[in-house]
C-alpha cells in the first residue's frame, strides 16, 4: 500500500497534527507545507508561501489548519482539485461559506472531513454511551457551561479577536460544543436567541500586533486577574461572555454559556432525560460522569451511577483518533464519527446566535442544510 501524499496548509497552533499523519512507509506522509510565514517543519519537506505554488496533482490529501477566515477558500480549491480534505473546525465563518464548501465537495465528488475532535473525546463518548443505554430515558434538554480560563491568551491576542476573521466566539469556540449538543440530543438547532458582552477585555488598552508569532510564544498561565493581560490584538470586537438558548428540531431545548475570564478551564455538560440526568465533572482523565436516575431526592453528591472518564481524554486522546479516522476515510471512505453536515449545522447555529447577540437577543431561525447537499454526505 503506497503512502497517502499529504499537504499541510498552515503550520500554526494546530500544526502539530501534521506529526500524527507523517508516517512514511506506514500509509501516509507529509510531502509539502503551505504557510506564508514559511516556518521550518519538523520533517524535511518543501515549504510554499501559497497554495498556488503547490502542484495539487501530486497530493492525495490535505490538512487545512490555517486561520478560520481562510478555510472556505482553501477547502474549495482543494476539493475542486479532487484532494481529500481535512478542515479544522469551524468549517467556515458564515453559513453561506459552509454551504459553498459542502457544494464544492459534492460537485467534485471529493471527500471532506471536518476536525470536530470532541466527537472522539472519551468523556463525550462516555456520555453518548450513557444516553444510548437508556439510563436517563429520552433526552429533553442539554445544558453546557464552558469555562474558558485561558481565553485571554488563546483568543484575544491575535486574529481571533477580530470578528472579520472569526465572526465571534459563539461560532469559533462554540462550534465544538454546539456540535456536541446536537450529537447528544440527536437533532439540530432550528432557532436561537443569545445575549453577550465584551465586559473585561474591551477595557484593556494595551494592544500589540503579533504578526509572525503564535499563541505559545505569549501564553502565560500566571497572568491574573484577567484585567492584567497586556498585548491584546489591535482589534478586539468579539464578546468575552455569551449565553445562547437553542431550540432543536426534535423538541430538545438547550443552552450554551461561554466565559473567557474564568479562573478554571473546562466544559460542564448536563443532559436531562425523562428518567434521570447525567453530568460530567471535568473533561479530562480522572474526571467522572455522574448519573442520577433512581428517584427523587434533595442535593446529594453521591450519584446512582458513576463512570470514570477514561485516560487520554480531551485533546490528548481525541486528536490521534480523529487523524486516524481521517486517513482511513481519505483512502477508502466509509462511515465516520464526524459529519460535514453536522459541522455545517454547528456553524449555522453559532453564526445565527452571534447575529442574535448583536441584535439584542432577537429570535433567529437557523436554516437547515440543503437536502441535496445533505444527501450527498449521507
Amino acid at each position: 500500500m503506497s503512502d497517502l501524499r499529504i499537504a499541510v496548509v498552515g503550520l500554526g497552533a494546530r500544526g502539530y497534527l501534521a506529526s500524527l499523519v507523517h508516517k512514511p512507509g506506514e500509509g501516509s506522509r507529509v510531502v509539502a507545507v503551505v504557510d506564508p510565514r514559511r516556518p521550518e517543519p519538523p520533517f524535511d519537506v518543501p515549504v510554499h508561501s501559497t497554495l498556488d505554488d503547490l502542484d495539487l496533482a501530486e497530493v492525495d490529501a490535505a490538512l487545512v489548519l490555517s486561520p478560520d477566515d481562510t478555510h472556505e477558500e482553501l477547502a474549495i480549491r482543494l476539493l475542486t482539485a479532487g484532494v481529500a480534505t481535512f478542515v479544522e473546525k469551524p468549517l467556515a465563518i458564515t453559513v453561506d461559506g459552509a454551504d459553498r464548501v459542502l457544494a464544492a465537495a459534492r460537485d467534485a465528488g471529493s471527500r471532506l472531513y471536518v476536525g470536530h475532535n470532541m466527537r472522539h473525546a472519551p468523556f463525550v463518548l462516555a456520555m453518548r454511551e450513557v444516553i444510548a443505554s437508556g439510563a436517563i430515558g429520552r433526552v429533553m434538554s442539554v445544558w453546557c457551561r464552558h469555562f474558558v480560563g485561558n481565553g485571554g491568551d488563546y483568543y484575544f491576542k491575535d486574529w481571533h479577536a477580530d470578528r472579520r476573521r472569526s465572526t465571534g466566539m459563539l461560532l469559533q469556540k462554540g462550534a465544538h460544543d454546539i456540535d456536541v449538543i446536537h450529537w447528544l440530543a440527536g437533532g439540530r438547532t432550528q432557532a436561537v436567541s443569545a445575549f453577550g458582552d465584551l465586559g473585561v477585555y474591551g477595557d484593556i488598552t494595551d494592544r500589540r500586533d503579533r504578526a509572525g508569532t503564535l499563541m505559545p510564544d505569549w501564553f502565560d498561565a500566571g497572568t491574573w486577574p484577567p484585567s492584567a493581560h497586556t498585548g491584546l490584538n489591535p482589534v478586539v470586537d468579539i464578546e468575552d461572555l455569551s449565553v445562547v438558548n437553542l431550540q432543536l428540531d426534535n423538541g430538545v431545548i438547550a443552552t450554551y454559556q461561554q466565559c473567557h475570564y474564568t479562573p478554571d478551564y473546562w466544559r460542564n455538560y448536563t443532559v436531562i432525560g425523562t428518567h434521570g440526568r447525567l453530568e460530567n465533572f471535568g473533561d479530562f482523565a480522572g474526571s467522572v460522569i455522574k448519573v442520577w436516575n433512581a428517584g427523587r431526592s434533595g442535593y446529594r453528591p453521591d450519584a446512582d451511577l458513576e463512570i470514570p472518564v477514561p485516560a487520554d481524554s480531551h485533546h490528548g486522546g481525541a486528536d490521534p483518533a480523529i487523524m486516524a479516522e481521517f486517513l482511513r476515510y481519505a483512502r477508502s471512505g466509509g462511515p465516520t464519527l464526524t459529519s460535514p453536515v453536522a459541522a455545517r449545522d454547528a456553524v449555522a447555529a453559532g453564526y445565527q446566535a452571534t447575529l442574535s447577540l448583536r441584535d439584542g437577543g432577537t429570535l433567529m431561525e437557523v436554516p437547515p442544510t440543503d437536502p441535496d447537499l445533505a444527501a450527498y454526505f449521507g
